[in-house]
């Protein structure tokens, strides 16, 4: 499927690194809380990742933010934190009221996260798999 059908069907994308027990984390704590799959997700290793990665601009070799795309527009760091969690129900939506810090403020932090995650978190040999009845809610090409 081209890439730019893709993000038409596809409006709400979130890109990770399936390499990260963080990150891993991370989709494992969004699949329960979108039980409607409005958030789509994508290993950042998938072809499909590779040519979303290159599309928006960023590095293929290495990943350092989450990337979120809503509606053909990429966000990254603490701003793709708050859209994506605006995403789900009480009291996760709530989250984005710390908006109000200052971004750079909640980029350093996040940066500061995203540099040590390997480190702190631990990070996978290969690409985990999703459990068999959460599948579809990967996309990959």
């Amino acid at each position: 499927m081209p890439l730019q059908q893709r993000l038409a069907q596809s409006p709400k994308m979130v890109l990770f690194d399936a390499t990260c027990v963080l990150c891993s984390a991370w989709t494992g704590f969004l699949m329960p809380r979108d039980p409607h799959g409005h958030l789509q997700l994508v290993s950042v290793q998938s072809s499909l990742g590779q040519q979303l990665l290159a599309h928006f601009g960023f590095p293929t070799d290495h990943f350092d933010t989450m990337l979120y795309i809503e509606n053909g527009k990429a966000y990254t760091e603490s701003e793709a934190f708050f859209r994506v969690i605006a995403q789900l129900p009480a009291p996760w939506r709530w989250l984005p009221a710390f908006r109000v810090i200052p971004a750079s403020m909640r980029n350093w932090l996040y940066r500061l996260i995203a540099r040590n995650r390997y480190r702190w978190f631990g990070q996978y040999q290969q690409c985990q798999m999703p459990p068999a009845d959460r599948t579809q809610r990967f996309l990959h090409d």
